[in-house]
């Protein structure tokens, strides 16, 4: 059966509690962070080139001098465990497959020592920098762990204000109130798998520090070190001796100072809508930062499917990061389902280089873009209201059906 991101997206919200599917698909304040970034793609139209011999298509990329299968990254995730017990596990087993990098959040809940152990393919470390004595142990642990790629997260001073989180009362440790604790035995396959493996616990942590559950708590609400600073990215360049990469960049003067500092690359970030809520998406502030960071440029924020892929790339970002779709596959399916996002990432790619009359994604460039034409009166409001419109009927008659059948 094929599945879009939206029937993925269904499927995790029925297969996982509220207090957990809240937490993957909520953003800061009433998530207009969130609509933002995907409005930005919206706007932008392709133009394609007809006559084009696109019998033969390639979906590969070399970044950094190593080959990929395709434009793509599982991007860092915190707290995968509650999802699925091995989650993280399971999404870099899931790209390690596909051929693309997986990237290990901080606050994962497998080590950076199990996944470097079970995986054999491109993994990465993300860094928070909680205090500044947990982060270079946690970079010592990477480095001696065989991680070639370090990404410095630096859009996280303090938390954001999520809402949905704060409404249900998520924390670390898990505290069930009443109406959670209902919920959640409306998901008793969840609830097996939490109770057969045990509560998620934030790995990285729990192993570099005595005082656990306090350690946990910070992290999970995000109290990093608002003291760390450009001097600090610098001592930290200096001691990382493989790639560093600084996520969390949307300012043209922050990515030329990246650029001076000798980051390998930015990541153009607006932490996925999770931070602050009105903030530039990530794929309009990604020109000014191509003109003035370094030689290599990715973007995560509102990429959800094969065609935004393209759109991204056209627009010049050499790989970008997709997370919240890949939780929906591993909520929805495991392994496997993420597997099959990726699959169906891959298939998007492959069929919009084609219809767009572009044999290779390494020559797609900004003349296969348009942005939408509102002169017409269909302005993206109009148009993503009728989409809407069309969706929600759909949604309709799939829920008559299946209740008739």
């Amino acid at each position: 059966m094929h599945r879009g991101l939206e029937d993925w997206r269904r499927l995790a919200r029925r297969r996982l509690p509220r207090i957990i599917f809240d937490y993957v698909d909520g953003g800061a304040g009433t998530d207009r962070a969130i609509v933002r970034n995907r409005a930005a793609f919206d706007r932008l139209l392709f133009s394609p080139r007809p006559l084009v011999d696109v019998s033969s298509r390639s979906l590969d990329v070399s970044l950094f001098g190593r080959h990929y299968s395709l434009p793509v990254a599982i991007a860092p995730t915190g707290l995968n465990g509650a999802i699925r017990p091995g989650g993280d596990l399971m999404l870099a087993r899931a790209a390690s497959r596909a051929g693309i990098p997986f990237v290990l959040s901080t606050a994962s809940t497998d080590s950076i020592e199990e996944v470097a152990r079970n995986v054999d393919g491109d993994i990465w470390f993300q860094l928070y920098v909680l205090n500044r004595s947990i982060a270079e142990l946690l970079v010592a642990r990477a480095l001696g762990a065989g991680y070639h790629t370090l990404v410095l997260t630096v859009d996280v001073p303090v938390s954001g204000r999520r809402l949905r989180e704060l409404r249900n009362g998520f924390c670390l440790p898990f505290r069930l109130t009443t109406r959670n604790a209902v919920d959640a035995v409306r998901h008793p396959a969840w609830i097996f798998r939490q109770l057969v493996h045990g509560l998620p616990q934030l790995a990285n942590i729990s192993a570099g520090d005595k005082s656990t559950a306090a350690v946990q708590a910070a992290m999970l609400g995000r109290h990093m070190d608002a003291s760390f600073s450009w001097d600090d990215v610098r001592r930290l360049r200096d001691r990382w001796p493989h790639r560093l990469l600084i996520k969390g960049i949307i300012r043209a003067e922050d990515a030329a100072r990246c650029r001076d500092i000798g980051a390998d690359g930015v990541i153009v970030s607006n932490h996925g809508g999770r931070q602050l809520e009105d903030v530039a998406a990530p794929l309009t502030a990604l020109p000014k930062v191509i003109a003035h960071g370094p030689k290599v440029t990715l973007l995560d924020g509102g990429v959800r499917d094969g065609a935004d892929v393209v759109k991204a790339v056209a627009a010049g970002a050499q790989m970008v990061l997709i997370g919240r779709a890949m939780l929906y596959g591993l909520a929805g399916g495991g392994e496997s389902g993420v597997s099959r996002v990726i699959e169906s990432i891959k298939q998007d790619i492959d069929m919009t280089l084609a219809l767009i009359g572009c044999a290779a994604i390494a020559d797609v460039n900004s003349g296969y873009l348009e942005p939408l034409d509102c002169r017409d009166g269909h302005n993206d409001r109009t148009v993503h209201t009728h989409t809407k419109r069309l969706w929600h009927g759909e949604e309709k008659m799939r829920s008559e059906h299946e209740r008739n059948a």
